[in-house]
C-alpha cells in the first residue's frame, strides 16, 4: 500500500514537468514564429516605415509657362507664393494642431479640417496643403513656432503674376486650386490636392501646355523635423510658353476707349484671322482668384449690373441689329432681287398685313437705292428685301459666312449665336415661321444672335471677298529657351460663294456709311486712312412707350463693325456697347479710336488726333413698337 503511494508521489512531479516543458516549448515556438514573421516576412514593410520616420518627400511645384503678346511683351509670368502643408504621419493630436493654425493664420477651422480630410486617401507621409498664399508676416510666425508644430511644412509654389493688372483678364483667364471634382477627372491624373490649374480663358484652354511637371526632393530630417541632408532630387519641368496674337498696346488702347461702359470689342487681321485685341468690359482682377477672394470684392463683382465676370467677347450673344443688313444686301444681290439701282420708297414705315413695321426715321427716307439704304440704314428697304428673300434663303447666306456656330477660337465655352430658319422655329417653338419674323431677321432683330467674334469675322470676310478665316489667339508654342515647338498657320474655314460684283456693291455702301454726308458711321473716321463700316442698334426688350426714362437694363445695345484701309484691307473691328442705345454715337467713336491706335502703331498716323466729325443719323429718334402675333418686332433702329 505504501509502495503504491510512493509511485504516485514520484509520477506526479514528472507529469507537471512535462506539462511545463510543453508550455515552454509552445511559448518559444510562438515567439520564434513571431520573430520570423516580423524579421523575414514584414522586414521590407518595417524598413519602409523606419525610413519614413526619418525621410520626407517634399514636392517641388513646376512653374507654369509664360504668356507673351505678339511682340514679345510679357503678359503673364510667375511669382513665389507660400503654402502651409501638414504631414499626417507626424501629427499625434490633429485638433490641437488645427487650433494652433487657426490662431496663427486667422484661417477658418472648418476649411482647414475639410482640406485635411481631402488628403486622407494618400500616403500619410505625403504633405497635404492646408493654406495657400500666406503673407510674409504669417510665414514669420510659423517659422518662429516651427519646433512646436510637429508635421507642419512651409512650401513655396509659383503662382501667376499678371504684369498689366486687369489687362485682357477675360482672355488670359485665371488659375485656382484644383477642386474635388477636377481631382476625379481623368484629364487631371497626376494632379494633387493644393495644386493650381487654369480655371478660365487661355489658362484653362491651354492648361496641358502651360502646366509643366512637378518635381520633388527626398530629405533626411531629425526627430524635430530639421533637415539634415538631401537624399535625392528630381527637378520640376517648367511648362511651355505661349506667344499670343494679341498686341498688348492695342489691347490697352481698346480697353481705355470703353471707359466705364459695358461691352466687348474684337480686332482681327483680315488676311490671317489673328485676333489683335480681345476686349470684354468691365474687367476683373485675375490675381485675386489664385488665393482667398475677399468677400467684399466678390460681392461687388456679383452685384455689378455690368457683369464684369462675363466674357462678353466670347459668350455674349446679341441681336446684330443693322450690321446684319450686310448679309441681307448680299443675299438680295446674289438672288437677283435687287441691283445697285433698285429703289424702294420709305415713308417711315412698312405695312405687312395688319402689322406696321417702322423705320428708325419716322419721316421716311424717300426713294432709296442700295448704297443709300446702307449709308442711312433705312429699315424699310430691308423689310421689303427680306420679305422677297424669305427666311431660309436669307439664313443660307448667313451660313456661307460660318455664322450660327462657334468659330473655334480656341477658348472653352464659346457661344455660337443663332441663325434662325423655318425648320428651327418649328422644332424649337412648335410653331410655324411668320413673314413678320422674316422682316425682323432682315434687319438683325428677332431671333438672330451673334457674338462679337462672329461680327468681327463677318466683317473681315467682307473685306476679303468671302474668305472666312478661323479666328486665332495663339501664334506659337515655345519652350523656356524660346525654341519654337509649334507654329500655328492661318486656317480657312470656308469661302463664301458670292460674286465679286456683289461684294463691290456692298463695300461701296459701307464706305458711304462712314464717309458720305448722312452716313450713320461718320464718328469712326480717322485721318489718312479710309474706313468702311456699318452701324447697328439692337433691341433688348420690346417697349411700347419710349418717351419716358428707360432703365439701363432695358436700353438698346449699340454696335459698329468696320474694316480699314478701304482700298487694301488689313484689319477688322467689331464693337458692342451694352445698353449704349445708338451705334453711330456710342460704338462708332470707340471703333474709330481702336483703328486710330492700330494705324498709329504702324506709323501711318503719327500723332494723336480727335475723332473725326460726322453725322450720326437718327441719334435722337424715338418711336413705338409694332405689335403682332407674328414674333418680336423691332423698335426704331436709332442708328
Amino acid at each position: 500500500m505504501n509502495g503504491q503511494r510512493f509511485i504516485r508521489d514520484t509520477q506526479e512531479p514528472k507529469r507537471q514537468l512535462v506539462v511545463l516543458l510543453i508550455a515552454v516549448g509552445v511559448f518559444f515556438f510562438i515567439l520564434v514564429t513571431r520573430l520570423w514573421y516580423l524579421q523575414i516576412i514584414k522586414a521590407e514593410d518595417f524598413q519602409s516605415l523606419s525610413e519614413n520616420n526619418r525621410l520626407r518627400l517634399v514636392p517641388v511645384a513646376a512653374s507654369r509657362g509664360t504668356i507673351f503678346d505678339r511682340n514679345g511683351a510679357v503678359l503673364v509670368s510667375n511669382r513665389p507664393s507660400f503654402s502651409v502643408a501638414v504631414i499626417p504621419q507626424e501629427v499625434r493630436d490633429r485638433d490641437w494642431l488645427v487650433d494652433q493654425l487657426v490662431t496663427l493664420l486667422g484661417a477658418d477651422r472648418d476649411e482647414l479640417v475639410k482640406k485635411w480630410e481631402k488628403g486622407k486617401g494618400r500616403a500619410r507621409y505625403y504633405p497635404i496643403v492646408l493654406a495657400s498664399g500666406i503673407t510674409r508676416d504669417q510665414l514669420e510666425l510659423l517659422e518662429e513656432k516651427r519646433l512646436w508644430l510637429p508635421g507642419i511644412e512651409v512650401e513655396m509654389k509659383p503662382v501667376r503674376q499678371y504684369e498689366n493688372g486687369t489687362l485682357a483678364a477675360h482672355l488670359l483667364g485665371y488659375i485656382g486650386e484644383i477642386s474635388d471634382e477636377e481631382l476625379k477627372n481623368p484629364a487631371f491624373v497626376g494632379y494633387n490636392s493644393g495644386d493650381y490649374l487654369g480655371k478660365s480663358g487661355i489658362e484653362r484652354s491651354w492648361e496641358e501646355v502651360l502646366h509643366g511637371h512637378d518635381g520633388g526632393r527626398q530629405i533626411e530630417v531629425d526627430a524635430r523635423g530639421r533637415i539634415l541632408r538631401t537624399i535625392a532630387e528630381t527637378p520640376p519641368t517648367m511648362g511651355s510658353s505661349l506667344v499670343l496674337t494679341i498686341d498688348a498696346q492695342l489691347q490697352k488702347r481698346a480697353e481705355q476707349a470703353f471707359g466705364d461702359q459695358a461691352g466687348a470689342a474684337v480686332v482681327m487681321e483680315v488676311n490671317t484671322g489673328e485676333i489683335l485685341a480681345f476686349v470684354s468690359n468691365p474687367e476683373f482682377d485675375p490675381a485675386l482668384f489664385a488665393g482667398r477672394m475677399p468677400p467684399e470684392i466678390w460681392k461687388q463683382y456679383l452685384e455689378d449690373k455690368r457683369h464684369p465676370l462675363e466674357n462678353k467677347a466670347l459668350k455674349g450673344q446679341y441681336p446684330p441689329g443693322s450690321t446684319y443688313k450686310i448679309i441681307t444686301a448680299l443675299a438680295g444681290l446674289e438672288e437677283g432681287i435687287i441691283d445697285d439701282h433698285t429703289t424702294v420708297t420709305c415713308k417711315g414705315s412698312y405695312a405687312l398685313g395688319n402689322t406696321t413695321f417702322r423705320c428708325w426715321d419716322k419721316k421716311g427716307h424717300g426713294a432709296v437705292d442700295l448704297r443709300r439704304a446702307l449709308r442711312e440704314s433705312c429699315d424699310v428697304y430691308f423689310y421689303v428685301l427680306g420679305e422677297k428673300l424669305g427666311i431660309d434663303r436669307l439664313s443660307a447666306y448667313a451660313q456661307k459666312f460660318a455664322l450660327g456656330a462657334p468659330m473655334g477660337v480656341g477658348l472653352d465655352n464659346e457661344k455660337g449665336g443663332l441663325i434662325p430658319t423655318s425648320a428651327w422655329k418649328l422644332q424649337r417653338h412648335k410653331t410655324r415661321w411668320f413673314q413678320g419674323d422674316t422682316l425682323s431677321a432682315a434687319i438683325g432683330q428677332g431671333y438672330v444672335l451673334m457674338t462679337p467674334i462672329q461680327l468681327a469675322s463677318m466683317t473681315a470676310a467682307i473685306a476679303t471677298d468671302g474668305i472666312v478665316y478661323r479666328p486665332r489667339l495663339v501664334k506659337r508654342i515655345i519652350d523656356r529657351d524660346g525654341k519654337v515647338l509649334r507654329e500655328f498657320q492661318p486656317e480657312i474655314i470656308t469661302r463664301a460663294d458670292i460674286s465679286p460684283r456683289s461684294f463691290k456693291s456692298v463695300k461701296e455702301g459701307l464706305w458711304a456709311v462712314v464717309n458720305e454726308s448722312g452716313g450713320t458711321g461718320g464718328m469712326s473716321r480717322i485721318p489718312d486712312v479710309r474706313v468702311a463700316g456699318k452701324t447697328g442698334t439692337s433691341q433688348v426688350v420690346k417697349l411700347r412707350d419710349t418717351r419716358g426714362f428707360i432703365p439701363y437694363q432695358y436700353r438698346d445695345h449699340a454696335l459698329f463693325v468696320a474694316y480699314a484701309p478701304y482700298e487694301h484691307p488689313e484689319v477688322a473691328v467689331a464693337v458692342v456697347i451694352e445698353h449704349g442705345e445708338h451705334g453711330g454715337s456710342a460704338a462708332a467713336p470707340i471703333a474709330g479710336s481702336i483703328l486710330r491706335a492700330y494705324f498709329e502703331g504702324k506709323g501711318v498716323i503719327r500723332r494723336p488726333v480727335k475723332a473725326g466729325k460726322g453725322t450720326a443719323a437718327g441719334d435722337d429718334g424715338s418711336g413705338e413698337n409694332a405689335t403682332s402675333d407674328e414674333g418680336a418686332q423691332p423698335r426704331e433702329d436709332q442708328e
